[in-house]
């Protein structure tokens, strides 16, 4: 932590007066909620009152009145039955620093410090502070005394990336689910080829900062360092310390090895202002030698139809593989790209099995199964541009789903498919009897995907049950529309 930071956590005095030291701008506050709540247990222990007694609940951001900026997000309680009515007046009106109302009622006191805790960021103190969410925060309780019984109790809490005396990069990448390579079939001269939609959620954060050195820590660390080599490589970038604060697990089908690295690659660029394009810097990781939605999903997000590679002798590619396996072929170019409906609800359904298909055993599938039936080639591209396509722009879910269930029995996705565990074939089953418009598999899996505008948590529950023996999750989530979020600090 830096200084500023030790002193926010442990100082017993006016927090809002420690502020404008710091900041050199006055600070004011705004109030989010304030009622009258009756004590619980936690409460009437924290506060040594009778459960039940009246207790101003009250929470507020503590922010900069020149910029704005959100600097403390507080929430306090206070029993009313120690209040003098002047000072409860004070409080009661709201956007008043608690330090202000004691000084101005001369009241003396003491703040008696409870503990501090680094937590993670959940939605409420996101918007507040307008960080991502899991990103790292620093919070400190404390109980204000007043002749040997708590006044007040308090907890404070701000972002671990604020008050920093260095220059920090956060980057939060959106997920991916990968509905098709298109074209594995080659006889026009191309290949590849790919539909996806990027996803809010799930997400991986990745903070860095400069360093002597290239010091990984957190999830997948050793991922991170490969890429982050690979890019300082390429770049002549300098080094750093890297921490991958939030991650989810990979080979899964949802397209964490390119959000890992692609990520790593924007940060250490950022970081040393290298103008790099999030091509490039997939280039770099060797991401997007066989689909581009990974590439495409971190830069724009939304619904991506990817063209694939040329195809035969001195062309970018000159045979089946993944990517993975690809090194050294660009990623390819997205020729359509548009908005997926955010009324459209994407439920995945992550069950605890073997993971899908990578490194050798992946080579090895493209080798024995490609070329696939040109013939199934075909329909797929009808499907995708006569009535997926058409059915996103006219946000149509029924054609759309109709084409996402007919690709799953053609070309390298009917291999895909055919390749799975049971258990898969049992969720894309149930997820579409319990009111799904689709379900399918995502690349190589075990994440089956359903789509929806209702009836989620019948599907939701439906995907539990079959997955009860193995175990497993089932995250509910949207489209993003756009790419991964990067801010600094």
């Amino acid at each position: 932590m830096s200084p500023v930071q030790k002193m926010l956590l442990g100082t017993d005095g006016s927090v809002t007066r420690l502020l404008r030291v710091i900041t050199g701008d006055p600070v004011e506050i705004e109030t989010l909620v304030q009622e009258i709540v009756p004590a619980d247990e936690t409460l009437a222990s924290d506060l040594n009152v009778d459960l039940g007694d009246d207790v101003n609940y009250r929470v507020v951001k503590l922010k900069s009145s020149v910029t704005g900026e959100t600097l403390i997000f507080a929430v306090s309680h206070t029993p009313l039955k120690r209040l003098d009515p002047g000072f409860k007046e004070d409080l009661m009106r709201a956007d008043v620093p608690i330090g202000t109302i004691l000084k101005n009622h001369r009241i003396e006191s003491r703040r008696e410090i409870i503990g501090a805790e680094v937590l993670a960021a959940e939605s409420g103190l996101s918007r507040a502070f307008d960080v991502f969410e899991r990103e790292p925060m620093l919070s400190r309780n404390y109980r204000i005394i007043r002749r040997g019984e708590p006044l007040i109790s308090i907890t404070e809490t701000f972002p671990y990336n604020s008050f920093q005396d260095e220059r920090r990069v956060i980057v939060e990448t959106p997920s991916r689910i990968h509905l098709t390579l298109t074209d594995l079939a080659g006889e026009l001269g191309r290949v590849d080829g790919g539909v996806g939609i990027a996803l809010n959620k799930p997400n991986i954060v990745v903070e860095a900062k400069k360093d002597e050195d290239l010091n990984v820590s957190g999830e997948h660390a050793d991922r991170a360092t490969a890429a982050a080599r690979s890019v300082m490589a390429r770049f002549g970038l300098g080094g750093a310390k890297i921490i991958i604060r939030s991650s989810y697990r990979l080979h899964m089908g949802l397209g964490g090895g390119t959000q890992m690295a692609i990520a790593v690659g924007k940060a250490l660029c950022d970081l040393y202002h290298h103008p790099a394009t999030v091509r490039e810097i997939a280039s770099a990781v060797n991401r997007g030698g066989t689909s581009g939605i990974g590439t495409a999903a971190f830069e724009n997000g939304g619904f991506i139809v990817d063209g694939g590679h040329s195809f035969g002798r001195g062309k970018e590619k000159t045979d089946f593989r993944p990517s993975s396996a690809s090194s050294g072929v660009s990623p390819p170019p997205v020729i359509m790209r548009h908005e997926f409906p955010l009324d459209w609800k994407i439920l995945l359904a992550i069950p605890n099995i073997a993971k899908g298909a990578y490194g050798q055993k992946e080579v090895d599938i493209f080798r024995e199964y490609c070329p696939v039936p040109m013939s199934d080639v075909q329909e797929i591209c009808y499907q995708i541009m006569m009535k997926m396509v058409p059915s996103i722009l006219e946000q149509d879910l029924d054609n759309f789903g109709a084409a996402v269930n007919r690709v799953q029995e053609l070309g390298f996705k009917k291999v895909e498919v055919s390749l799975q565990h049971p258990l898969i074939h049992q969720l894309m089953t149930v997820m579409r009897e319990s009111g799904a418009a689709c379900a399918g598999l995502s690349s190589f899996g075990p994440t089956v995907y359903a789509v929806t505008d209702s009836r989620t948590r019948e599907i939701e529950s439906a995907a539990c049950e079959v997955m009860e023996e193995v175990g497993g999750e089932v995250i509910i989530t949207t489209s993003r529309n756009n790419g991964a979020r990067l801010r600094t600090t």
